[in-house]
């Protein structure tokens, strides 16, 4: 239990730390977090027929934020993996718009 409460603590902290860095970063990311997670339950409830015309922007977008943010710390394996689902999604995207 008290390794628990430690770990807690210690995240909020570094929350804290990472919000006073970089605040547009902060809040851009748990924008981006509260997209992706909204975009899952959408498909959800949606499946199966999701609605890929607002889902996929909706996922591009939040991706690419979270690779900003990613860059912004120096991070490179998840720029990479941001950037990778950002070509995933557009190339998706793209022939949804084409069919």
């Amino acid at each position: 239990m008290i390794r628990f409460k430690k770990g807690i603590t210690d995240t909020w902290q570094w929350a804290n730390r990472d919000f006073k860095e970089y605040p547009l970063r902060f809040v851009l990311e748990i924008l981006a977090w509260f997209m992706s997670i909204g975009c899952a339950i959408v498909l959800a409830i949606t499946v199966p027929n999701p609605p890929w015309l607002i889902l996929y922007p909706t996922f591009i977008t939040q991706c690419a934020i979270f690779g900003w943010a990613a860059w912004s710390r120096g991070s490179v394996g998840m720029l990479s993996n941001y950037l990778l689902l950002v070509a995933i999604d557009t190339v998706a995207l793209i022939r949804i718009i084409n069919i």
